[in-house]
């Protein structure tokens, strides 16, 4: 009976103790003998740098604690290089970043990038030395260079978020929200937007949307207003859109500046309520920095404490317990880091030519939904899947200090039906500044 005892006790031990050895790895890299090296690059000296590295750097522990990549028969830990683009300053920067990373770090694989015209950019390095770059950048053009040249740039695949065209289309179903709020609450049949959005290739494509759609929505364009992504100041422009007499911002604001756009609309109190994209919006800080001149701003986002899928409230935790910050859409890294892993395994090789193919097959869920790619022969090949099934944006709103989910609420909406029905445990209403309420009450009477 003893003997049966102290048998039972060891096997106990052996499964507590040794047995998650066996299965889990070492969570930092350079204890790994063997390694995989993936480059992380973005503008580190701004915020969406340092979510992109956060988000990578959070996945590569996780993986390599649960046991590292598998390989053939062999495992691997994750190594991350960080590399400073400077993309918003210079893209000559840049592309000297992705040549350093590719060719004295000697990466595997590179992840990030962040302005479009700097992406193409570092896509072509990429393209030269054969390199897998799974990034960012808002243009369909990116993919569209595969459309064109597939055997050139297939290399390039799109998961940090997806192209600005599925951007501008959940930017419009937000506006829509917005226009009926405007409808039900200040009487205004025919609610005016005004276009507050960066220079660049990205709001180009955004603005089409707009354009096209607006009208068909009910809505009228009051205006279309670009902004340096530097840009300091913000006044010429909201009085401007005051003057034009709008009723929904929608914005497009990638710089790091934002935070001056949020502070002068709320102490101009423009009449406007803002909706769109504010890299700055995300951060966990934003009340405090903006001194509560946020308040009714909305957005578009990856990420929101809301289960859109079982793995998202703890990311969400997890990123914040981690870095002090919400997670922004430059921290799609983490879940780029992850297909990577998956795609390793499926190829059984770090060989660029094998890693193509299994990275096509792509079904990774993810905090944000599913992610896959668009194959080959279709108008944006290796480009991220925005659907329903498929990887999902949310709508947030800053409220009396709190970030919250505003959209998807489950209401039809003509920009995209297809949303209809979906709706996450937590979302709240959308609301209008009460002082924009009382603004265009007193301007009807």
């Amino acid at each position: 009976m003893v003997k049966e005892i102290k048998r039972l006790l060891c096997m106990a031990f052996l499964f507590m103790f040794v047995m998650p050895l066996i299965n889990s790895g070492p969570a930092y890299a350079e204890e790994w003998a063997k390694k995989i090296k993936i480059g992380v690059i973005g503008p580190m000296k701004f915020v969406t740098g340092r979510q992109q590295w956060w988000g990578a750097q959070m996945a590569a522990d996780e993986i390599n604690g649960a046991g590292g990549v598998v390989v053939g028969s062999e495992k691997y830990g994750i190594e991350i290089v960080k590399a400073d683009s400077n993309e918003i300053l210079s893209i000559s920067d840049a592309v000297m970043a992705m040549e350093k990373l590719i060719t004295v770090d000697k990466v595997n694989f590179v992840a990030g990038g962040f302005l479009t015209e700097t992406v193409m950019a570092m896509m072509d390095v990429a393209a030269d030395h054969k390199t897998i770059y799974i990034g960012g950048g808002g243009a369909p053009a990116l993919c569209g260079r595969l459309a064109k040249n597939y055997d050139r740039y297939k290399y390039y695949f799109r998961a940090e978020h997806p192209n600005s065209y599925f951007m501008g289309i959940c930017d419009l179903v937000l506006v829509e929200k917005a226009a009926t709020k405007v409808r039900e609450e200040l009487g205004i049949d025919k609610p005016k937007v005004a276009l507050l959005l960066v220079k660049t290739k990205v709001s180009d494509a955004i603005a089409r949307v707009f354009k096209t759609n607006l009208p068909k929505l009910g809505m009228e364009v009051a205006g279309d207003w670009r902004v340096l992504p530097t840009a300091a100041d913000y006044s010429a422009e909201l009085n401007s859109i005051r003057n034009a007499g709008a009723q929904i911002i929608a914005t497009f604001l990638s710089g790091p500046t934002g935070i001056i756009f949020s502070k002068q609309w709320g102490e101009l109190r423009i009449p406007a309520v803002p909706v769109g994209y504010n890299n700055r919006v995300y951060e966990k800080d934003y009340w405090k920095n903006t001194a509560g001149m946020c308040n009714y701003e909305t957005a578009y986002s990856m990420f929101s404490r809301v289960p859109i899928t079982k793995k998202t409230i703890p990311f969400w935790d997890g990123f914040t317990k981690r870095t002090g910050q919400y997670p922004s859409f430059a921290a799609g890294t983490y879940a780029i880091l992850y297909i990577f892993k998956e795609a390793i395994e499926r190829a059984g090789s770090l060989d660029a030519e094998a890693m193509i193919p299994a990275l096509e097959k792509t079904s990774y869920i993810g905090p944000s939904g599913k992610y896959a790619f668009f194959p080959k022969g279709h108008k944006w090949p290796h480009d991220l899947i925005w659907a329903p099934d498929y990887f999902k944006m949310v709508g947030i709103q800053w409220q009396n200090g709190e970030l919250v989910t505003v959209w998807p609420d489950g209401k039809m909406y003509l920009t995209d039906k297809r949303w209809i029905g979906v709706k996450y445990k937590g979302t709240k209403d959308f609301k209008l500044p009460p002082w924009m309420v009382d603004y265009w009450k007193k301007k009807k009477d």
